[in-house]
């Protein structure tokens, strides 16, 4: 991404080509492209795809920072002498059109030889023996290597509830990443229900056909009890990337934030705002990971193990965290804290309390779109900043974990995931960044890394 002065930062996420009729004059093409520019538009591309001596016809692609600042670049290239904006298209939905990923044969199906192998009458023969030698299955069928994503479109990305059909391209996007960093054939399985039970038994009634379940975008604090059932009650591992693939890469990352500030995790003091799925999984994974001293900060406050009122799921986290009982405002629980991880809304965190804290702060503010503080103010006074922005260094990004969790889980044929196999992710993760690399813009490698998902594999099927 680039960033232009007084506003966002434009993004691939809102590009556009324009189809352009102009006179036979290259002297105008750049004077569009100058327009653009002026607006604070990118210029990424430019092709001229019909050319006569009556007119040009030029296809102009450029990057906008949201879809209000892309109608201002198609504005100011139709301002430009001797143009025509013929018509533009939106590249991402372009992109999206049939779907993005598909079902392809790993076998040739060239004649009726081929065919009598792998469908009827061949296949009754597979069948027939995985009837009495059920173990088999992973091994000759597709489960083996198969995850389901499992949503009910009730949380989806920073979207909130809006519904299994909205939700589909999401879950088609975490299948193509599976494919991608992992080679695992993936599923979007997106439920029309919000009940637990129905969802629940949906999950159970498909789980044959799969290796593992990742439970995807399923708000708080529904997704805990399913995620409880469903590891109860199924031999295939299930795992909820909000939660625990989240958690996994912010340990990560603050495993090598306190390399660069020369602390460890035993002694720090914490603050996690946000005790919902992400904020408890966190948490959760710090205290196995030997932090000591953290404190949860939401709507209630910094969450007290004495405060009685607290709903069931903020009293069970108070009562495995808060060891000082600090009590009020999310700037009391930073005073003299070495850590802030923020996994709840913008703008809540100011800049100017970050001085505040210990010396050498590590501040992850992870809300997206839109983080507790911005990135580039938090920097100004913190030792270490991570986001989940890709236009800021450090971006925590669940891709980082996902693919090589359950590439390991299948491999291993591993029937549930435990917070040791967790925590040896996480550490894997981190080993990827080398002494010679770690430094205060660059605590987490990139989700290109080819060593990411290996490394992670390795570290679940073999810890």
């Amino acid at each position: 991404m680039t960033r232009t002065a007084g506003r966002a930062a434009t993004t691939s996420s809102y590009s556009i080509t324009m189809r352009l009729h102009t006179a036979p004059d290259h002297g105008v093409v750049g004077a569009v492209a100058t327009a653009i520019s002026e607006v604070g538009g990118i210029v990424t591309g430019i092709d001229v795809a019909e050319s006569s001596h009556e007119r040009l016809v030029v296809d102009v692609t450029c990057s906008a920072a949201d879809a209000e600042h892309a109608e201002r670049l198609q504005e100011a290239a139709a301002a430009v002498p001797g143009v025509t904006v013929h018509k533009t298209s939106d590249r991402v939905f372009l992109l999206h059109i049939g779907g993005k990923i598909e079902v392809s044969s790993k076998v040739p199906l060239r004649n009726r030889d081929d065919l009598s192998m792998a469908y009827t009458p061949g296949v009754g023969r597979v069948s027939l023996a995985l009837a009495e030698h059920p173990e088999d299955v992973r091994r000759l069928t597709v489960k083996g290597n198969s995850v389901a994503v499992v949503t009910d479109g009730s949380a989806v990305l920073g979207l909130g509830n809006i519904g299994p059909g909205a939700a589909l391209p999401v879950m088609e996007g975490k299948a193509a990443l599976f494919k991608r960093f992992a080679d695992i054939d993936a599923w979007p399985i997106c439920l029309d229900s919000q009940d637990t039970d129905e969802i629940v038994r949906a999950v159970q009634l498909i789980a044959p056909g799969f290796g593992g379940i990742n439970l995807e975008d399923i708000a708080a604090p529904r997704c805990f009890e399913i995620e409880r059932r469903l590891r109860e009650t199924l031999d295939i591992p299930v795992f909820h990337d909000d939660q625990h693939g989240t958690a996994i890469v912010v340990l990560a990352a603050l495993t090598n934030a306190l390399r660069v500030v020369g602390k460890d995790l035993g002694s720090i003091r914490a603050v996690v705002s946000g005790a919902g799925a992400a904020g408890s999984a966190i948490v959760t994974l710090m205290l196995a990971a030997g932090v000591e001293d953290v404190v949860v900060y939401d709507r209630f406050g910094c969450l007290s193990r004495h405060d009685e009122t607290l709903p069931p799921a903020q009293r069970e986290l108070a009562g495995r965290t808060n060891p000082r009982d600090v009590r009020g405002d999310l700037r009391a629980a930073l005073d003299g804290a070495d850590v802030f991880i923020g996994v709840s809304a913008p703008g809540v965190l100011d800049a100017s309390w970050i001085p505040d804290m210990a010396q050498d702060p590590v501040v992850f503010a992870l809300a997206n779109p839109d983080p507790e503080v911005d990135p580039a103010e938090a920097a100004k006074h913190a030792a270490v900043v991570a986001s989940g922005r890709s236009d800021y260094p450090n971006q925590i990004n669940n891709v980082l974990a996902f693919p090589g969790v359950f590439r390991g889980l299948l491999d291993a044929r591993a029937t549930d995931v435990t917070v040791e196999m967790m925590l040896r992710a996480a550490e894997a993760i981190a080993g990827v960044v080398t002494d010679d690399q770690l430094n205060p813009s660059f605590i987490i490698p990139s989700v290109f890394h080819p060593d990411v998902p290996t490394a992670v594999a390795t570290a679940i099927r073999e810890g």
